[in-house]
């Protein structure tokens, strides 16, 4: 009879911690936060340019399927950086919406700005260079017609005393 009565309290005691796991067990669907963080997270593959989670069910065949599974995974206790880690595996990094923080991903995003402002600097420099150069090619030209008109002054003044000596 004892043993009854433990069997009995620990089929109970089964039956309640079961209910409160149950109870305990977030069900997740489209419209949560945590589906809106895992999805977003992730490029669609149709073309639209858009993430998953914005991406509209009724024109993409992809992101249904793609949503389906990100709900079941989240509602088998996996979080939004397990996901990820799953879809990389399978997709590789072309997959995702922003790029790794770390190693070959950053320089690569990175890289093109970096070029740019370099690119920018060094055409500064070049056209204040040219503008420079051209500045001092104008003194020069102003320099070279005023010695221009001088000499012509002088030799007319000397051509006239010429033809007063003779006329």
């Amino acid at each position: 009879m004892k043993n009854k009565i433990y069997i009995g309290l620990l089929l109970i005691a089964f039956i309640f911690q079961a209910s409160i796991v149950r109870v305990g067990a977030e069900e997740f669907d489209y419209k949560s936060k945590e589906f809106e963080a895992a999805a977003s997270q992730f490029m669609c593959t149709c073309g639209c340019g858009q993430d998953h989670f914005e991406c509209d069910p009724k024109t993409c065949n992809l992101t249904i399927g793609f949503k389906e599974d990100i709900v079941e995974m989240m509602n088998k206790g996996w979080n939004k950086d397990k996901i990820r880690e799953y879809y990389v595996n399978i997709y590789g990094e072309e997959i995702l919406t922003a790029p790794e923080k770390s190693g070959f991903s950053l320089v690569a995003w990175v890289l093109p700005f970096v070029v740019l402002g370099i690119a920018g600097v060094a055409i500064f420099f070049i056209i204040r260079k040219w503008v420079k150069k051209k500045g001092t090619d104008e003194g020069a030209l102003d320099n070279d017609i005023d010695k221009d008109e001088v000499e012509e002054e002088i030799l007319t003044s000397m051509i006239e005393e010429e033809r007063k000596k003779y006329l």
